[in-house]
């Protein structure tokens, strides 16, 4: 890295760039085809020798391929966002994937069970390809402060719409009971909300 970079530059602060793709090892892409499959992830159309999935609501993908990657099959791990960890692991467990145990982080280490305080980061899930590649489930429902830019307020999917704007009606029905008032101006509060909890800024009350 050059000195210039090394200290901040101010044109590479403001280049966009955006992760395409993830490269995972596998020992048998035909087997690896049919797992991803089952995941219900999207085949993308791609050149000859290389296989595509997207997860639903993602902006990333993952390729594997014969000639893609040296490294060794199964050697990877990555982490996926899904807004309840208890419905993602039911639903793969209901397609058959073998889904490890809700687990929590704590300072001393991992925890049976979701977090008491369900605070985003911290319940988790594992599962892993036929190949031993790791993707680790974690619930993310609010972004820590400076991880999302402010005005960058999107969703991927019509599911992670609907998530969020039940968590903000509970925020909102909480708000109600709190002011002892109806709130005719709903839409904005709700607008509020769902701008601060993507960005990690603070939330309305």
């Amino acid at each position: 890295m050059s000195p210039k970079a090394g200290r901040g530059d101010p044109g590479l602060a403001s280049l966009d760039v955006k992760v395409e793709v993830i490269v995972i090892a596998v020992s048998d892409v035909d087997r690896a085809k049919r797992f991803y499959q089952g995941l219900g992830w999207r085949l993308d159309q791609t050149p000859p020798g290389i296989v595509q999935f997207t997860p639903h609501g993602s902006a990333c993908s993952v390729q594997f391929g014969e000639q893609l990657t040296s490294a060794t099959p199964g050697s990877a791990t990555a982490y996926l966002v899904v807004s309840d960890i208890e419905a993602a692991r039911d639903a793969l467990v209901s397609a058959g994937v073998e889904v490890g145990p809700v687990f929590h982080v704590t300072p001393d280490g991992p925890a049976d069970g979701l977090d008491p305080e369900r605070r985003s980061y911290v319940s988790r899930a594992t599962f892993r390809d036929p190949d031993g590649n790791t993707w680790l489930m974690q619930e993310i429902t609010t972004r820590l402060p400076g991880r999302v830019e402010g005005d960058l307020t999107s969703y991927r999917s019509a599911t992670d719409l609907a998530d969020a704007l039940r968590r903000a009606a509970a925020a909102h029905g909480a708000h109600e009971e709190r002011t002892g008032e109806r709130d005719d101006n709903w839409p904005d509060w709700y607008a509020t909300y769902l701008v601060a909890e993507k960005s990690g800024a603070t939330l309305p009350e």
